[in-house]
């Protein structure tokens, strides 16, 4: 496991995390992600899921719009709030570590990128999930992939995690190998059925905004510099081109957004193949069955 941590974190930090989101937001994406695939082609259709960690609780009202018999459960009561405000989904307060929930009730447990923030590892919460699945039941479970790049990086970001850890940065999550979190489910009493990595486009979006912030202050700079010797306008020549009409600047945007639309979906069915996956996947999803 590659462990993270951060300066950000305290004690009410997931409260203000969902606080920089919307639950209109969160649903929008989770309708057309890959993800939801992912999650609704292992779930059984009899009979409870529970979404362990639901945040927002975007999930939980996906699943039910769906057909699923979904609730949710969270540690953060204003996250929790927030949800209902939006939608009418059983929600219920409290620790994943111990669920006020009856032995084998659940169908279905659905943990998205959870397990990882316990700097114990992830074991507690999964003896609690196997207490309440059926023998049987369903067990989706994502984490953070040490995928091929952060391999690669490996040394440089536990150089520079052990940096942050030295000047005052608190344990933020792990990073799994396919292996480590597959014997985590094993140890659990789960038998594994599939390892998916998902989301490789997460780099490539980290990476352009870097990008963004580097060339918009580059452009703040170069303006200022030229601001103070820029020449005069010149009248314009009697043969320059004319200014666009509304609708050729609408038609020219039109032709512009269906390229666009062509790129992205080029983007994602090339970051979509097993190797991209292998390489850039930032999340892992395990589903497994309780023995």
């Amino acid at each position: 496991m590659l462990a993270y941590y951060s300066r950000r974190v305290h004690e009410e930090f997931w409260t203000e995390h969902w606080g920089g989101h919307s639950v209109d937001e969160l649903l929008a994406v989770a309708r057309t992600s890959p993800l939801t695939t992912l999650i609704t082609a292992a779930l059984p259709r009899q009979g409870v899921v529970l979404e362990a960690g639901c945040g927002l609780g975007q999930y939980v009202i996906l699943l039910r719009e769906l057909g699923w018999r979904a609730a949710g459960v969270d540690g953060s009561v204003e996250a929790l709030a927030t949800c209902r405000r939006t939608a009418a989904v059983p929600l219920l307060a409290g620790d994943l570590r111990a669920l006020a929930i009856r032995d084998g009730a659940l169908a279905a447990y659905v943990s998205l990128g959870v397990v990882e923030h316990d700097p114990h590892g992830p074991d507690a919460i999964l003896v609690e999930a196997a207490r309440v699945l059926a023998s049987g039941g369903t067990l989706v479970l994502s984490v953070p992939y040490l995928n091929g790049a952060r391999r690669l990086g490996g040394p440089w970001i536990r150089r520079r995690q052990a940096e942050c850890a030295r000047s005052g940065g608190s344990f933020y999550q792990y990073a799994f190998t396919r292996a480590e979190l597959i014997a985590a489910v094993r140890r659990h009493g789960f038998v594994p059925l599939g390892a998916h990595p998902y989301d490789p486009a997460r780099v490539l979006r980290v990476a352009a905004r870097a990008l963004r912030g580097t060339r918009r202050a580059a452009d703040r700079e170069h303006r200022g510099s030229v601001a103070s010797v820029a020449p005069a306008a010149e009248p314009a020549a009697s043969g320059a081109r004319p200014p666009d009409t509304p609708g050729g600047a609408a038609a020219r945007e039109r032709s512009a957004g269906r390229r666009r639309g062509w790129l992205r979906a080029l983007a994602r069915r090339a970051l979509y193949t097993q190797p991209a996956l292998r390489m850039l996947g930032h999340m892992l999803l395990v589903v497994a069955r309780r023995a």
